[in-house]
């Protein structure tokens, strides 16, 4: 089977005088090596975009960790200098998008800010600096310049046993990366936990009942797909569900004609 497409989420950055809509190499690299797919990436332009008409042309979607946090007033919070930046047209392209794909049954893969998006577009809210929080950890990258460092695989997260994720990894622990400093604090009426940390912060959902893969992992299994398992795992799991929906489409167009 040919590559199958696969929607990105981009990020609205300035720089060089022009805006630009782009998404991390990391993500673009995991998408093709890890999950076999072929990376297209959409322009954060909200509701100029026609969600429908892409979602009938890709077989599944990813959204991508980023500097910027989604704006706290689509959960009922207070923006703050301390909790930016922000990043609104990422938001109006994303949360919908989400939502899109979930009721069309289109494979989706959240990571980061991406789970974090998933939570806020199905009714949740988030927690914002949670190392401030009485017995938690501190989820933040080390202080470094050395990206292998800020991004090393030191934390143990719990699989929820019969979760979806305990079909990929099988329950119990896993050591994953960390790298943040919000969370999913009220969880979306549509999602299930499917792992914590020991200090019991969120560190990856599901979609309760969906018709196709759709998670959202906290941490960053885009940086390690080439070296670790658990990493691999992650994006092999999105691939297969992607492939399996493109050869779903496929039967259904060969069975009309």
């Amino acid at each position: 089977m040919q590559q199958p497409l696969v929607a990105v989420s981009t990020d609205v950055r300035q720089f060089d005088n022009y805006t630009w809509h782009a998404a991390p190499r990391q993500y673009l690299e995991a998408a093709i090596a890890g999950a076999g797919v072929f990376p297209v990436l959409v322009p954060s332009f909200g509701d100029r975009l026609d969600l429908d008409e892409l979602l009938s042309s890709v077989d599944g979607v990813m959204m991508t960790g980023s500097k910027s946090n989604v704006h706290p007033s689509l959960y009922g919070g207070d923006a703050s200098e301390a909790n930016g930046p922000y990043d609104p047209d990422r938001d109006a392209t994303t949360l919908p998008l989400i939502r899109r794909a979930i009721e069309r049954g289109v494979p989706l893969l959240a990571i980061c800010r991406g789970i974090q998006e998933m939570n806020v577009a199905l009714g949740g809210s988030l927690a914002t600096e949670i190392q401030e929080r009485e017995g938690s950890l501190d989820h933040r990258a080390p202080v470094s310049d050395d990206q292998d460092e800020r991004f090393a695989i030191r934390q143990s997260v719990s699989i929820k046993p019969g979760s979806c994720l305990a079909g990929v990894f099988g329950a119990g622990e896993v050591m994953v990366n960390s790298v943040h400093r919000q969370a999913v604090d009220r969880l979306g009426p549509k999602l299930q936990i499917e792992a914590v940390a020991t200090d019991g912060t969120v560190e990856a959902v599901s979609v309760r009942d969906s018709r196709s893969f759709a998670v959202g992992v906290q941490w960053h299994p885009e940086y390690w797909v080439k070296s670790d398992s658990v990493s691999q795992r992650v994006f092999k799991a999105f691939g297969d569900a992607v492939r399996a929906h493109a050869a779903a489409r496929a039967a259904t167009r060969a069975a009309a004609e």
